[in-house]
């Protein structure tokens, strides 16, 4: 929007005003909604992770599950063997040939021991991956149940003030584009340099608001002048007298109600 005309010191006061009241309704919206889109991105990530984690119990399971077929057919095979050099000590020769048979039913033997170690290992691993996979199932559910609140929580906010704020910035880009680039840049520079978004501030009991630091009273008279644009030497603040902030406040509250 181009500017239409230069506009004096007072109506810049104004405007200035005007975008600051503006600009602290939009502060105000945000504040409401506070950490809760962050807490949804971090709930979000969790239950994607345990998703993922569960995934991979189950699978480390089926893992598992063919370890012990596995093992089982390797004990099928070993039984084989035994009765296999069984039959064949019945056609030995010599005590030669009888001992080596010995040795490989031993061996056998042994493979079977062995094999049926690991898989009483393995069931014990299944048992254990169990426990942990019921432990993050509840985990998954009981974060998905919280996602869900704070998801309704989050829309239920963003319906009631989604379309609000976006008229606001609105506003808040069209009040901009009527005061000076310079004015504006100053502005936008305090209000990013003070705690709570406020770059234009009314006298206040002869401070400037949210200050305990007096305004020597020839600055008030001048500030009360509206014909140059004044800041308050300790913060920084463009300083507006009370009676046009309050006129400005009356002005943006009927602005606001249109828009909520």
């Amino acid at each position: 929007m181009a500017k239409t005309k230069e506009l004096t010191v007072e109506e810049r006061l104004r405007a200035l005003y005007d975008l600051q009241l503006i600009d602290s309704r939009i502060d105000e919206i945000r504040n409401v909604r506070g950490e809760l889109p962050l807490e949804v991105r971090d709930l979000e990530d969790e239950v994607a992770g345990l998703n993922i984690r569960l995934e991979k119990l189950v699978s480390s399971l089926e893992v598992i599950d063919n370890d012990i077929v596995s093992k089982k057919n390797q004990i099928e095979e070993s039984k084989s063997l035994i009765k296999k050099y069984s039959e064949q000590q019945k056609n030995v020769r010599n005590n030669r040939e009888f001992n080596s048979l010995t040795k490989e039913v031993e061996f056998q033997e042994l493979e079977i021991e062995l094999a049926e170690k690991h898989i009483k290992e393995f069931k014990a691993q299944i048992e254990q991956k169990k426990v942990v996979i019921s432990e993050t199932k509840d985990r998954l559910k009981e974060r998905e149940n919280h996602l869900k609140h704070k998801k309704n929580e989050l829309d239920a906010i963003l319906a009631e003030t989604e379309k609000e704020e976006q008229a606001l910035i609105q506003k808040s880009q069209d009040y901009q584009e009527q005061i000076e680039e310079r004015l504006v840049a100053a502005y936008n520079r305090i209000r990013k340099n003070v705690k709570n978004g406020l770059a234009v501030v009314p006298i206040e009991r002869g401070a400037s608001g949210g200050s305990f630091f007096t305004i020597p009273p020839q600055i008030q008279v001048e500030i009360a002048a509206r014909k140059k644009v004044i800041t308050d030497e300790h913060s920084g603040r463009i300083l507006v007298d009370a009676q046009l902030a309050e006129e400005q406040k009356e002005k943006m509250e009927k602005l606001f109600a249109k828009l909520s």
